[in-house]
């Protein structure tokens, strides 16, 4: 008799309930005696972290957008903290940034929320294999991307191009806030504001604190 395939536990993170719900139930009913297990859930990026080091699960199907933070910068931190572990983007967002970001930082796939469950299936178990997890979609962007380099990918330089959390950091910048005093006041890691503050250099095109606080008092009407 072949022994049993060996259990895949699974750590959603996801901020609507509703969608936790719907992921959950794709993967319970999956098949009898299948092997996927949810271990947990997590409705923030805070929670994400603290889940994912309490379980140890061996895949993490990741919401981009979170109450407390960005997914990218969630997936960084669960690689650092957990080798092993494979991160598959469940999201919404379809733009060649979140793509080639989260294959930067070491997600093994990226998939859009309207896949069927026997999809999302199918790719928990390759990616758990090791198998790349990317739609012909979204590597067809991604592969573009890489052809012309990340560049491409962007936003226009300006205050206008900076969302609205990157904003925020630019300002307690511009009042001469540290990283950490800024960390303190969002209620996030001091290593999420430096990865906030890498990308505003990037939009603004400036290398320097001092630079992007230039640039801001020059620019904050538009």
């Amino acid at each position: 008799m072949n022994a049993p395939d060996p259990s895949i536990g699974i750590l959603i993170v996801e901020d609507s309930p509703l969608v936790r719900r719907g992921i959950r139930s794709a993967i319970e009913t999956d098949s009898p005696g299948s092997n996927l297990r949810v271990l947990g859930e997590a409705e923030s990026a805070a929670s994400a972290l603290r889940e994912a080091e309490r379980l140890r699960p061996e895949v993490v199907l990741l919401d981009l957008r979170l109450p407390d933070d960005n997914g990218i910068n969630v997936c960084r931190q669960l690689r650092e903290k957990l080798a092993q572990v494979c991160v598959i983007i469940l999201t919404s967002a379809s733009d060649d940034r979140s793509i080639y970001d989260s294959v930067v930082v070491g997600a093994q796939g990226y998939l859009y929320k309207d896949i069927e469950p026997s999809v999302l299936i199918r790719a928990i178990r390759d990616g758990h294999a090791g198998r790349p997890v990317f739609p012909s979609a979204v590597t067809s962007r991604l592969l573009g991307v890489m052809r012309s380099g990340p560049s491409t990918v962007a936003a226009p330089v300006g205050i206008a191009a900076l969302t609205s959390q990157e904003r925020r950091v630019l300002e307690a910048m511009a009042t001469g806030r540290t990283n950490k005093d800024i960390a303190s006041v969002l209620g996030v890691g001091e290593n999420t504001v430096k990865y906030y503050v890498a990308r505003i250099f990037e939009k603004l095109g400036v290398t320097r604190r001092a630079q992007a606080v230039a640039f801001f008092f020059r620019n904050r009407s538009t």
